[in-house]
């Protein structure tokens, strides 16, 4: 199906809900809260929210600034980092990564990459300052905010419907000294009885920094992000929001990717509605559409190769999607949710390559123009329906059921010729997927929560999966080739967790938080790329490593782990909490790990916190990783351990300031999970070390 028609389809489901708001009746406002629009989980709603869930959020006391919205998750308990640079982060969950996480705005808007080396992940195209709350189901657990294999992340940005009535705004400025980085951010916002408007600028500069050895890593860059949202409630149940954002990256370095970007610019188009209190049936309304897209050019005029060959990519990315939900209240104490949603994504884009010099190195009479198709014109839609329930079996038991259908067509409009003589049957493809979920929360006590899951989460191939053609894209050398008829990956992923607190009054220890949860998942069809000895290196065929890869569907893999926490509350305001998280995967077609595996990573945090004051010291323990996937290049890594510390206040009832300290032993360290460095001038192929010693200030003037 077009975009036209995907577009079409959004605007007829949005004017279909908003035709009904306009023959609701209306409520006393007197009596009602301001609406809001939906959120993924509601703070304090544990018998509602999803199963296996958590938020974080305080923003004001992240002192070091993050690099990228990636670096909000950094200590969230199972979260690791895959790095390129400084720039180019993605989140992984449980050895979960790409489109096996569905990441997401605000409940359902997708920004998606357009460079296929993941130079531009959807982390990048939002200032952190912006995000309020991260919000996390850990695992196929509900399926109504789009096809879920691994987890949801939900970025929610400020929700300014929630704030008092005037005007409120807050500046603010950072500084690090390792890499020169400076970072400014300024919002505005209004909040009237039926209007209210949020504007936002960001700038971010950031140098190259250096490792624990004194070694600088390429991986400065400079963004611009700016964003305006407007919302209206035309009556006491109803709401209407409005909101776009640009962002301009520019000279940003990769040190783990071929090339570096000169251009990264996107921006998101979203609309939101909501109607609720409908009536003693139907509660709730709500519909979104949204259009984002990305234009991306990187070059290789710094590398190396330069001098044999130029090389510059310009790519773009158009995303469409939408989706309308209906809450019911059919019988007492029975929520269920009904809905539909889309999602489109379209590449295009190609590499002219200038060729300079022959193998041997000399200059040709005359340099050699190629051009060559990066995605190949493809396009990916997906059309799904939903129904979810949420019933109290009892006071202490509620049980959640859902199901999930997706529709998904895939098709390549300007294949290369190699690519047909591969694929001969190349046509429009159509899959059915069906997804499931069940599980019940038992709140024994209202201090002691137990909850037991089980989903069954699946995900179509990625357009990286299918398309690409004769492009390095991993952390290994090797060229890759897509496969068009890979069946859809499927995660048969089962929980049991356990959360509880207890409080003491009148002693020294007085508070204790603790949980815990296991899980173990049965992978079908799980998608790895593979040498195939049939295949012939394109590129540069007499460059070692000679072998291509194409990607594949598994027989058989799985993975198990668990996270584990506690948190002991003493003299009134200091706390210590201790955190846990580790995964083992097996690849048992290769007797291997799955790649990208996280190792063991314990966390311990001392906190003091009063209403003007604050500190915080960490230290986390990541321990060797030797269970790896030799097949994709990976190496043994270390284990290692780091210490930060950050302090802030507020001085004044406006005023908040703080210092902070990261990697205050300068270690030298490298993730498992960070790539290696690539067509470096200093380098070889080694993974990248991660920053050393940072020391960072930060202010910020609010009203």
């Amino acid at each position: 199906m077009s975009k036209s028609t995907l577009a079409k389809l959004c605007v007829l489901l949005l004017g279909t809900t908003v035709s009904y708001a306009q023959v609701s009746n209306a409520q006393d406002s007197l009596t009602k809260k301001p609406i809001q629009l939906d959120e993924v989980l509601v703070e304090g709603e544990s018998k509602s929210d999803p199963v296996f869930s958590t938020f974080r959020s305080e923003p004001e006391k992240k002192i070091v600034q993050s690099k990228n919205v990636a670096d909000l998750f950094n200590d969230i308990n199972g979260f690791s980092l895959i790095k390129r640079g400084n720039y180019a982060i993605d989140p992984s969950f449980r050895a979960s990564q790409y489109e096996q996480l569905n990441v997401q705005f605000n409940g359902g808007t997708k920004v998606m990459h357009a460079c296929p080396n993941r130079m531009d992940p959807i982390t990048t195209h939002v200032t952190p300052e912006e995000i309020e709350r991260v919000e996390v189901v850990k695992g196929p657990y509900t399926f109504r905010y789009g096809p879920t294999f691994g987890g949801i992340v939900n970025l929610v940005t400020q929700e300014v419907e929630k704030q008092e009535k005037g005007y409120h705004g807050k500046v603010n400025f950072g500084g690090e000294n390792n890499g020169n980085a400076i970072t400014s951010f300024a919002n505005l916002k209004y909040v009237g009885e039926q209007f209210d408007a949020n504007l936002n600028f960001g700038y971010r500069d950031f140098g190259n920094y250096e490792d624990g050895d004194g070694n600088e890593v390429p991986s400065s860059f400079k963004s611009t992000d700016y964003g305006v949202q407007v919302g209206y409630n035309p009556t006491e149940n109803q709401r209407i929001q409005l909101g776009f954002r640009q962002s301009f990256g520019r000279d940003v370095l990769h040190a783990g990717l071929p090339m570096d970007t000169e251009i990264d610019d996107s921006n998101v188009l979203s609309l939101d509605y909501k109607l609720d209190n409908i009536s003693d049936g139907l509660k709730t309304v709500s519909a979104k559409m949204y259009r984002s897209q990305v234009d991306h050019v990187m070059t290789n005029t710094l590398r190396p190769s330069f001098m044999m060959m130029e090389a510059v990519s310009e790519v773009d990315a158009l995303t469409l999607g939408g989706r309308v939900e209906l809450e019911w209240r059919p019988i007492d104490h029975l929520r269920l949710y009904t809905g539909l949603d889309a999602f489109s994504i379209g590449r295009t884009g190609n590499r002219t390559r200038l060729v300079k010099r022959n193998m041997n190195g000399d200059l040709l009479p005359a340099p050699v123009e190629f051009v060559d198709e990066v995605w190949q014109d493809s396009q990916i839609d997906d059309y799904g329906a939903f129904v979810e329930g949420k019933y109290p079996l009892s006071e202490k038991f509620l049980l959640n059921v859902g199901a999930r259908y997706d529709m998904v067509h895939s098709k390549i409009d300007a294949p290369a010729d190699d690519f047909v003589v591969e694929y001969p049957d190349l046509d429009t493809r159509t899959e059915h997927n069906f997804s499931t979920t069940a599980s019940i929360k038992y709140m024994a006590t209202s201090n002691l929560l137990f909850e037991l899951a089980y989903g069954r989460g699946v995900r179509s191939a990625n357009m990286i999966e299918r398309f690409i053609n004769h492009f390095t894209v991993g952390q290994d050398p090797y060229e890759y080739v897509g496969n068009p008829f890979l069946d859809a990956e499927v995660n048969n992923q089962f929980e049991l967790g356990v959360k509880a607190n207890a409080n003491f009054d009148g002693y020294a220890i007085n508070r204790l938080d603790y949980g815990a949860s296991a899980y173990y998942s049965i992978y079908d069809n799980y998608i790895v790329p593979v040498i195939d000895p049939t295949l012939d290196k394109k590129y540069m065929p007499m460059a070692q490593p000679t072998e291509v890869k194409r990607f594949t569907n598994l027989n058989d893999a799985y993975k198990t782990g668990f996270e584990i926490y506690g948190e002991l509350g003493f003299l009134q305001d200091f706390a210590f909490k201790t955190e846990l998280s580790y995964v083992y995967t097996k690849n048992q077609d290769l007797d291997e790990s799955l790649p990208l595996t996280p190792p063991l990573v314990t966390r311990f945090n001392l906190s003091f916190e009063k209403e003007k004051v604050w500190a915080r010291a960490t230290y986390t323990i990541t321990s060797e990783q030797s269970d790896i996937a030799p097949s994709f290049g990976e190496q043994t890594t270390d284990g290692y351990g780091v210490m930060d510390f950050r302090f802030g206040a507020k001085p004044f009832e406006h005023l908040t300031v703080g210092v902070a300290a990261s990697n205050i032993f300068d270690e030298t360290y490298n993730n498992h999970l960070n790539f290696s460095f690539v067509n470096q001038a200093d380098y070889g192929r080694v993974p990248i070390n991660d920053p050393g010693r940072n020391l960072s200030a930060f202010i910020q003037y609010s009203f």
